[in-house]
């Protein structure tokens, strides 16, 4: 992390200071702010902590809990989302907190004597080289105090207004804040009312915002109930320390997932529609966990969270209000279980509400903030709404599998499919078609490593400056930026060209970079050399790879970057034509926008131009 370029300040860097204005801001609602967010779960909170990184974009967050949420509901993070986390600088203390899931045990029926279980295989969780990062569980309540803090941190120190209801929501035809949404304060009754610009609702599947832009979750509820319940256990279970999916003889199904702290248990526990019928406890739960995992036993000593859930599968057709006939741009939008539900099974809802909140937060700032064209906010929905269709085709056929009833299950095929669709859990998979925002591929031979659409790969490499062995991909930050990384060719001549290009009047860093923001604020221009690090003299560096920044014009030294020569060349290791470099223009929520030649400066400079405004 860079920090001090305003000047140096005692105390602790990553705590920014206040924004102008932030000391004088009234303690009660405002009449007007640029964005409203409802709810405060995953996608409320990282949409939150996105938008809190820009002073010039007022925000409020409201949600209809007296409190933070303390306890229980979804633990598992994928390595995507560590990913993300990664960009808000968050990432490290994440992976030290959190249970690492490195293997997956699964037992079924033992042949010779169904009535007890047996261990019939285990595999790697992901598959090597996925992600520098690993699939972790940690408390979602957890999770969200990271990014509540990180709120307190910003330069905005965004508050979270809680006990507040939304009762209406309309949106006016024009004025600059056309959403008009009224809150109630559940201790007093009283009534507030706020205009905004826009409004996100992220309050669940039971959404209010949802409802009050008329749209609806569409999909199957089922009869099978799962009780999930977080323990302390004394058990003989071997694999109590390992994700574990149970399948039994008649007795139903668990799937075992070890918690941060290293004796913290989650049981997801199915429930059969007769034998389990009827009130069901944490006593219950246990009994039935003892069935399943005969003739292993399980006692438990402390019971931190537990509920019981119906599996279910809805999604809405549109993930905003915008009218069908296109007669306006989207005003409200809807995140996460707001917009799409499916079972808890595959650890993906909390991740992939994230993800929503990933794809349309840099997109509403940057509409805000002038820096790119309304249109923009369009592909919100345009992109998550298909995500999310197969998602919950993933997730039924996943649960189908999971619950068959004996008879029907086939223990093999559960396995083959988990290990298939390890990219889909990762939340590695996601791929965005052609847009304003992603390109065709027309050049992907070029970095054959980075398909478009997909997110940036990241990989090990040494920077020039210092000699510091990083990854390449955490360059980027949760800033709103778009990043070009060169990939130079071999003798650095297209490299030199473009980069002279990039420093002049006429490069699209000047023409979409708005006066008075710093060089690399909208386009941050990095390169990747194939020569060492020792072979590149660090005076040789273009000018356009070491931008005068902040008030006092400070020389940026981290930008450029060498294969790490203890690990594969990123340059192999990412299929870069080694003969003919390329630029790789990646998203500001890290997704590969577009593949290039070097010398394509007309095709990069009619690309952005798609997407951002001249200043």
């Amino acid at each position: 992390m860079q920090f001090y370029l305003d000047g140096y300040r005692p105390g602790d860097p990553f705590v920014q200071p206040p924004a102008p204005g932030v000391a004088d801001r009234p303690a009660g609602l405002p009449e007007r702010t640029d964005v409203l967010v409802v709810g405060t779960g995953p996608a409320g909170m990282v949409l939150a902590a996105q938008l809190a990184r820009f002073a010039d974009v007022d925000t409020l967050v409201v949600d209809r809990r007296p409190g933070p949420l303390e306890v229980g509901q979804a633990d598992g993070v994928a390595c995507r989302t560590v990913e993300i986390f990664e960009a808000f600088g968050l990432a490290d203390r994440l992976v030290t907190e959190a249970y690492w899931v490195n293997e997956v045990a699964f037992w079924r029926p033992d042949p010779a004597d169904p009535r007890r279980i047996v261990r019939t295989g285990r595999v790697l969780d992901t598959e090597e080289g996925l992600s520098e990062f690993p699939h972790v569980i940690v408390n979602q309540a957890r999770m969200l105090a990271y990014l509540r803090e990180d709120l307190a941190r910003a330069a905005t120190r965004l508050p979270v207004h809680h006990g507040l209801q939304l009762v209406d929501l309309r949106v006016e035809d024009g004025g600059d804040h056309p959403v008009v949404v009224v809150l109630e304060d559940a201790a007093t009754g009283g009534r507030a009312t706020v205009r905004a610009r826009y409004a996100v609702g992220c309050d669940g599947a039971r959404s209010a915002v949802r409802t009050a832009i008329g749209r609806e979750l569409v999909g199957d509820r089922t009869d099978q109930r799962w009780g999930v319940m977080d323990v302390l256990p004394v058990t003989d279970f071997p694999d109590i320390r390992l994700k574990a999916t149970v399948h039994s003889h008649g007795e139903g199904n668990i799937l075992v997932i070890p918690r941060e702290g290293g004796y913290l248990v989650r049981f997801y526990i199915e429930l059969d529609g007769v034998r389990d019928a009827g009130e069901v406890d944490p006593t219950r739960l246990t009994e039935i966990a003892n069935r399943i995992l005969h003739p292993y036993t399980v006692e438990v000593r402390d019971v931190g969270w537990w509920s019981v859930y119906e599996i279910g599968q809805r999604l809405c057709d549109r993930f905003d209000d915008a009218p069908d006939d296109g007669s306006r741009g989207p005003r409200v939008f809807i995140a996460g279980d707001a917009c799409h539900t499916h079972s808890a099974k595959a650890g993906q809802g909390m991740n992939v509400s994230m993800h929503d909140a990933w794809n349309l937060g840099w997109k509403l700032a940057a509409v805000l903030r002038g820096v790119a064209r309304p249109e923009l906010l369009s592909t919100y929905t345009a992109e998550r709404q298909v995500i999310a269709q197969e998602l919950i085709d993933f997730d039924r056929r996943f649960a189908a599998l999971f619950s068959a009833p004996p008879g029907e299950a086939d223990p093999e095929e559960f396995e083959r499919y988990f290990v298939q669709q390890g990219r889909f859990t990762a939340g590695t998979a996601t791929r965005y078609g052609p847009s304003m925002t992603t390109a065709a591929t027309d050049h992907q031979e070029l970095a054959t490593g980075y398909p478009v659409g997909m997110r940036f790969h990241s990989a090990p490499v040494v920077r020039l400056a210092d000699a510091k062995p990083v990854q390449l991909g955490h360059a980027a930050r949760a800033d709103g930026a778009w990043r070009l990384y060169l990939f130079a060719d071999r003798d650095t001549t297209r490299l030199r060209e473009l980069c002279e290009h990039l420093a002049s009047p006429a490069s699209p860093v000047a023409t979409y970079t708005p006066d008075g923001w710093d060089p690399d604020s909208v386009l941050d221009v990095r390169a990747v050399y194939q020569q060492g690090h020792r072979e590149v003299p660090v005076e040789s560096v273009p000018v356009a790879l070491r931008p005068r920044k902040g008030p006092l014009g400070l020389v940026d030294q981290e930008k450029v970057y060498c294969p790490d020569p203890r690990a594969e060349d990123v340059f192999d290791l990412r299929g870069i034509d080694r003969e003919a470099g390329c630029v790789v223009v990646v998203r500001p929520d890290q997704h590969v926008a577009h593949v290039l030649s070097l010398d394509a400066r007309g095709e990069l400079s009619a690309f952005l131009g798609g997407v951002l405004l001249a200043r």
